[in-house]
């Protein structure tokens, strides 16, 4: 089995892993919608450009995931995908007392209750046509925690927790389901959680990533995007058929610490 004329949904997609995995996927022939919160010009030309790059069609949707029935109607809204990659994320570093109520809601939507809205909606899509990927990009912090990222850290183990409830109901069909969970990637997200970070430890951008960052991540190398492109498409063949249920690491070593 390959993905070509295959669709896929990917949540979180306009830029780093996302967009990555939206390219990856496009390049093997898959047809690909990418998905964010945003809805401007830039977003839909990244469409227009993974579509004239890759001829296949490649389609924008924004959608608000905070919102169960956005995240429901997303799906719908494609009428029919194979596989499908929950991949939208955010981040706050901050301590839980001083966590705000909202913050908290709005990372556990986005990155726990969309993973579910969105799978049940996929799911008898899937059923329908026979074949079917699930992989939702979790983190080396859905195995292992960090202060001041509850809200993150919570959510993370929770995706892994709902991908193997969803590898358990679908084990008897060419369905799977698979987690992802990726250490330090240099991406927008990363990025945005330095300046806190920097205050927290009271370092320099240099030596927050030298001593902090890559001392979590023995191999002392940022995972790259296209990495963990590389794996998804690896996860969307038929080699990885009896794959299901797993939480697999690319963290250059650090959850083996």
């Amino acid at each position: 089995m390959n993905v070509s004329g295959k669709t896929a949904l990917i949540t979180g997609s306009t830029t780093g892993i996302g967009y990555a995995i939206a390219e990856g996927l496009a390049s093997k022939g898959a047809n690909v919608f990418l998905h964010s919160i945003t809805d401007n010009k830039a977003d839909h030309q990244l469409a227009i450009k993974i579509s004239k790059k890759f001829s296949v069609k490649a389609t924008y949707l924004q959608a608000n995931l905070s919102s169960s029935s956005a995240a429901r109607d997303l799906v719908r809204r494609t009428e029919h995908i194979d596989i499908l990659i929950n991949n939208a994320g955010l981040q706050h570093v901050s301590p839980i007392e001083k966590l705000e109520i909202s913050t908290w809601d709005t990372m556990i939507a986005v990155m726990l209750s969309a993973v579910f809205h969105t799978t049940a909606i996929a799911l008898p899509m899937m059923k329908r046509s026979g074949w079917g990927r699930i992989i939702n990009i979790s983190s080396a912090h859905g195995l292992v925690a960090s202060s001041h990222k509850s809200a993150y850290v919570s959510a993370k183990h929770g995706v892994i927790g709902l991908t193997k409830t969803t590898a358990l109901e679908t084990a008897e069909l060419p369905i799977t389901a698979n987690s992802i969970c990726p250490g330090f990637t240099q991406t927008p997200l990363l990025e945005k959680q330095i300046p806190a970070l920097m205050k927290q430890y009271g370092m320099s951008r240099e030596q927050l990533v030298s001593d902090v960052l890559m001392e979590r991540q023995p191999s002392k190398e940022f995972v790259e995007a296209n990495q963990i492109a590389g794996l998804v498409k690896f996860l969307c063949t038929s080699d990885a058929d009896q794959i299901t249920g797993s939480a697999i690491s690319i963290d250059g070593g650090w959850t083996a610490m």
